[in-house]
């Protein structure tokens, strides 16, 4: 306790030394604070962009379809598997679509694209599909010879709200070409190149129907309550799901090169806090050295008196201790308030495309505990680390050496 004591007055000999010392580690902990808050919040921003655009939190299929997209491949069970969703807590809702390759044909152009039937009352609550519509309208009403095309298909095919385009599609089965003749009700506009240039929407009941497929869909887009569910493939609800010669995955299989992107993000956080504690280190270090070569004659005094090497070592590590627990202080609380600040008003980087996503939404940073209680940590055990050298170096002095060194 003595020793404690000794390590607090000795670091406010020279107070204005102290403090800059204390705000310049401070600081770098109130980066990693808000850094671990902003990455936290642009990994959720591009997960719900990722899901909530078109593709779903969770989708379930015929097992197989997705490496084939055979159009006779339709989910098994339908009704058990619509009956058991319904009554699922955890899902907040879903939407029965079809799935195909087809060939679209104006007037003037050709294009081939992926066919989805939707139900257009359902897929609101799944997909932005309503809100990227750019001109014209989205589908609904009795009229079932409609069609949504992209901007980039509008483009290629020369066509407009209101003109007319020939679907043309293999049926299930047979494999026969059929053909049906459609108007463009709407065209939507996402900003993503592979949906803008390659997909088309038509009402579910009109696809099941061009496709031979009577009552059968090829996916069902899942939406859950909690975000974090949908990721957790240890959850049961997959294997619930997976029977029948169905398969349910959630969004870290729909799209594998997100769940990369986000493991590089946790790397890219780690190399960060790795350069800035080697500088809170290096601070750490030359402070102490500073505070023990203007007390070299203190200390010889010291070790003539007796005192233990390993007491002399104690006390520089206290010193580091205390000089750790006013940076935590002051970087926690810089930390806290900037994370707040923009939690509260967001980040603007819309229109950004990142890893194949483009940012639609503003970027909040997500305030967990845990940045509040293991950054503070490896700043203290860095700091311990970094004053090993300083006590090191005081427990080796000799009398002779320090009264020496102090002239």
């Amino acid at each position: 306790m003595i020793l404690l004591k000794l390590a607090w007055r000795n670091i406010f000999r020279n107070t204005r030394r102290t403090i800059l010392s204390g705000i310049a580690i401070g600081i770098g902990l109130a980066v990693m604070i808000f850094g671990d808050a902003f990455m936290t919040g642009i990994n959720e921003s591009m997960i719900r962009t990722s899901t909530d655009t078109f593709a779903g939190q969770g989708q379930i299929h015929a097992r197989g379809f997705r490496d084939t997209l055979e159009v006779e491949k339709t989910v098994n069970n339908l009704q058990w598997v619509e009956d058991g969703l319904k009554k699922e807590e955890r899902i907040q809702a879903f939407s029965l679509r079809t799935e195909s390759f087809a060939m679209l044909a104006s007037a003037a152009n050709v294009a081939s694209i992926m066919l989805y039937g939707i139900d257009p009352a359902q897929e609101r609550d799944i997909s932005k599909i309503d809100e990227a519509i750019t001109e014209g309208r989205y589908l609904g009403g009795s009229n079932t010879q409609q069609i949504l095309i992209g901007s980039k298909t509008a483009e290629v095919l020369e066509v407009g709200v209101g003109d007319r385009v020939v679907v043309t599609v293999a049926q299930a089965g047979t494999g026969d070409l059929s053909q049906e003749m459609l108007r463009v009700s709407g065209i939507f506009r996402f900003g993503i190149q592979e949906l803008d240039s390659a997909v088309a929407f038509i009402g579910l009941k009109k696809s099941q129907e061009i496709l031979g497929l009577g009552q059968g869909v090829h996916e069902i887009a899942l939406r859950f309550h909690n975000l974090e569910d949908a990721g957790n493939r240890s959850l049961g609800f997959w294997n619930k799901y997976s029977r029948y010669g169905n398969e349910a995955i959630g969004w870290k299989d729909i799209m594998p090169q997100m769940e990369a992107v986000l493991e590089m993000s946790t790397l890219s956080k780690v190399i960060t806090a790795t350069i800035i504690f080697g500088i809170v280190g290096l601070t750490i270090m030359n402070t102490l050295f500073m505070s023990l070569y203007e007390r070299m004659f203190e200390f010889g005094v010291l070790r003539a008196i007796g005192t233990r090497p390993l007491r002399m070592a104690l006390m520089i590590l206290l010193e580091g201790g205390c000089l750790a627990i006013i940076s935590i202080i002051i970087g926690s609380a810089t930390g806290f308030f900037f994370s707040w600040l923009f939690s509260v008003y967001g980040i603007d980087y819309r229109g950004i495309e990142f890893a194949g996503t483009t940012i639609n939404e503003l970027i909040y940073p997500v305030m967990n505990v845990r940045q509040y209680l293991l950054n503070p940590l490896y700043v203290f055990f860095f700091t311990l680390v970094a004053a090993l050298y300083p006590a090191y170096y005081a427990a080796r002095l000799t009398p002779a050496k320090a009264m020496k060194r102090s002239f």
